[in-house]
């Protein structure tokens, strides 16, 4: 298996639309960024971050100080990550800061109308729009750069989790930022934090529109038939066998659509009211048997 052939396939692989939905995201970021995270000085990492806080705290120039960043950051992901790592950051680190610069003057003009008194609205508009920009840009394999560099080197180099290393990273800008602009930014930064996150969960993985089942039952054989004669849709049997009992027996896997979920799971407890089963958020579903709607359902 020739892995560097696969890369490039992967990397090439829709590349015109998805190098058009990075460009979106990353206009997405850099009108955020002049809109409200630099007016209302908040510092919710990255690069960007640091060039707000620097900005008041040394007085540079945030815009070249996010164009050096990029090029210092790109370097050191080239020398200790390899160019196949920094090929995905690449793309995204050299929009952003461009994006930065082309949105400033729209900015300005939408500053007039566009401009929340009340923080609950800057907080939620800034994390839908940091959320949806960031969260397309991961759903097509790129990325911004800035901190996930870093994230990635600490990752390789100190043995760190990726989770772990960009919360270090993020936390670390993040109290940098209430120094320089007090707590309440802070704590509102923190805020737009955890929501743009769950924003860009959602994006990456989707919303989740079925339930997955595990059911371990005795009466295994007339479960599966009504899963496949009445639900009509696939099911898959699996081999089990009890860590204690050692006893062997079938676990059926199964995808149901969130508005039959009660029906299916009451359906299953009448045809054996002890079964066991583990439900989960099934966020994609693609090839098996195509379902079709029960009429008592």
């Amino acid at each position: 298996m020739d892995i560097k052939k696969i890369y490039e396939k992967i990397f090439e692989k829709n590349f015109f639309p998805r190098f058009v939905t990075i460009i979106v995201g990353v206009f997405l970021l850099g009108l955020n960024y002049n809109l409200f995270l630099r007016p209302n000085h908040l510092v919710i990492g990255g690069t960007s971050g640091l060039s707000i806080a620097f900005e008041s705290f040394f007085g540079w120039n945030p815009t070249i100080f996010l164009y050096c960043a990029t090029i210092i950051l790109l370097i050191l992901s080239f020398v200790f990550l390899g160019p196949k790592r920094t090929r995905t950051s690449f793309i995204g680190s050299m929009l952003y800061p461009i994006f930065i610069t082309l949105t400033e003057p729209l900015a300005e003009i939408l500053r007039y109308d566009i401009h929340f008194e009340n923080v609950i609205l800057l907080i939620l508009v800034t994390s839908i729009l940091y959320g949806i920009g960031n969260g397309i840009i991961y759903k097509v394999g790129f990325d911004t750069g800035g901190s996930d560099i870093i994230m990635r080197i600490l990752n390789k180099y100190c043995h760190l989790p990726e989770g772990k290393s960009a919360f270090a990273t993020q936390i670390c800008i993040i109290l940098f930022g209430g120094f320089v602009f007090g707590i309440n930014n802070m704590i509102y930064a923190i805020l737009i934090l955890v929501l743009y996150t769950n924003i860009v969960d959602k994006i990456i993985i989707g919303i989740s529109d079925s339930k997955l089942f595990f059911i371990y039952t005795k009466k295994w054989e007339k479960v599966e038939d009504f899963i496949l004669n009445e639900l009509q849709t696939g099911v898959t049997i699996l081999e089990t066998e009890g860590g204690y009992s050692k006893t062997k027996n079938n676990l059926l896997m199964c995808v149901v659509p969130n508005k039959d979920y009660y029906l299916f799971k009451e359906m299953v407890l009448q045809i054996d009211p002890q079964a066991f089963f583990v439900i989960h958020d099934c966020y994609e579903v693609q090839g098996g048997m195509k379902r079709r709607n029960l009429p008592f359902i």
